[in-house]
């Protein structure tokens, strides 16, 4: 990989919330370079967004957006509607929140309901 891809790869993952704007610095001065402009800093994440879609008719049945504050409470709504056979780890979601994870963190589709489940944050 060139110096150039590592770059893109080190920002696209910054992007994705994968790493800190902080963690990738420390690995652009590592390649031997630094960015040309300083990263933004990071933004806790405001709000907890929960859409549930009809897959017959392309509906949206459910759209909540919950703000961080009451983040327990929208995992707990959000676990009523996902789909029974989905295989979510509720823990997992509220771990990955609480460390600062950023867009979407479930994507789940029940044929048999019929139900498109999506849960994100802000």
């Amino acid at each position: 990989m060139t110096t150039a891809e590592e770059r893109m790869r080190i920002l696209q993952m910054i992007q994705e919330g994968k790493i800190t704007a902080e963690e990738g610095a420390n690995l652009l001065q590592a390649l031997g370079t630094t960015p040309k402009t300083p990263a933004p800093p990071a933004r806790d994440p405001r709000l907890l967004r929960v859409r549930i879609t009809d897959l017959s008719s392309g509906k949206t049945k459910v759209n909540v957006n919950i703000p961080m504050g009451l983040v327990n409470v929208g995992v707990k709504l959000g676990a009523r509607f996902t789909p029974s056979n989905a295989d979510v780890n509720y823990d997992e979601i509220m771990d990955a929140i609480k460390s600062g994870a950023s867009g979407k963190i479930v994507d789940v589709e029940d044929v048999e309901s019929g139900e498109h489940v999506e849960v994100w944050v802000e």
